[in-house]
């Protein structure tokens, strides 16, 4: 059976990679979203349901499942893994700093870092209503086996798979970034790529998961772009992006 491309062949580990040390207190949490989950598109609606146990679609969930234990013997690959595996907005302003080359923070990008920690608080909010829905079984669960970070695992035993918060979380950055910053798009997509990869390398998320998260995080983002208060912070965060890139040649 197929599987995915390794994420990693896209661009040099060294670019990749980020540092597992974050921001002890994270500034964006105590922020309240632009939009809540019965504002953002309902994901129950528009798309199908997560693979029947008896179907080919979860055969692949399955295989894909091996292929991320797999991964796991690369120690590079699975060290980003268990970094993209900390669900904090400072975290993914690590991860993108490493791709764009510059600080994402309040203090050195506060246009930018206020769009981005506002825009992903709205875009998490579009997985609450499948998630609880659904309430599909982790994989880790289904299987009895541990993850590459046990920290989550005894909450997460209780919150849906389906569709995978992370990976919302990480694609809805990448697009974002990629509005701000079309001329780093390939660099950021593919990043954002891996990031959702790495969810079925830690064990957490099937496949399926995943690629329901691309979604729904795609129709998050289009939402915001009908909020007036979020198309300001992004010709914001354009601004102090074109500022940077003039500074810094």
């Amino acid at each position: 059976m197929k599987t995915l491309p390794n994420p990693l062949s896209f661009h040099s580990l060294s670019l990749l990679f980020t540092p597992l040390l974050l921001l002890i207190f994270n500034f964006a949490q105590a922020q309240k979203p632009l939009l809540d989950s019965t504002q953002m598109p309902n994901a129950v609606h528009f798309l199908p349901p997560p693979p029947d146990t008896a179907s080919a679609a979860f055969q692949y969930d399955k295989a894909q499942y091996r292929w991320g234990k797999e991964q796991r013997k690369d120690p590079v690959r699975l060290a980003i893994a268990v970094n993209d595996a900390i669900w904090s907005i400072d975290n993914i302003c690590h991860i993108y700093s490493g791709v764009l080359g510059f600080d994402i923070s309040p203090q050195n990008t506060p246009a930018i870092y206020r769009m981005l920690s506002l825009g992903l608080l709205s875009t998490d909010q579009a997985g609450k209503l499948p998630k609880n829905h659904y309430m599909r079984t982790r994989p880790y669960v289904y299987y009895n086996e541990p993850t590459i970070y046990p920290q989550d695992e005894a909450w997460l035993r209780t919150n849906g798979s389906y569709p995978s918060g992370h990976t919302i979380l990480g694609w809805s950055a990448a697009l974002l970034l990629t509005e701000m910053a079309p001329d780093r798009a390939d660099t950021i997509l593919a990043r954002g790529f891996i990031y959702g990869q790495s969810r079925v390398i830690a064990g957490y998320h099937w496949q399926s998961d995943v690629d329901a998260a691309r979604l729904v995080a795609s129709a998050a983002v289009a939402r915001l772009h009908a909020d007036p208060r979020f198309m300001k912070l992004m010709k914001k965060a354009r601004k102090e992006y074109a500022k940077l890139k003039k500074k810094n040649g």
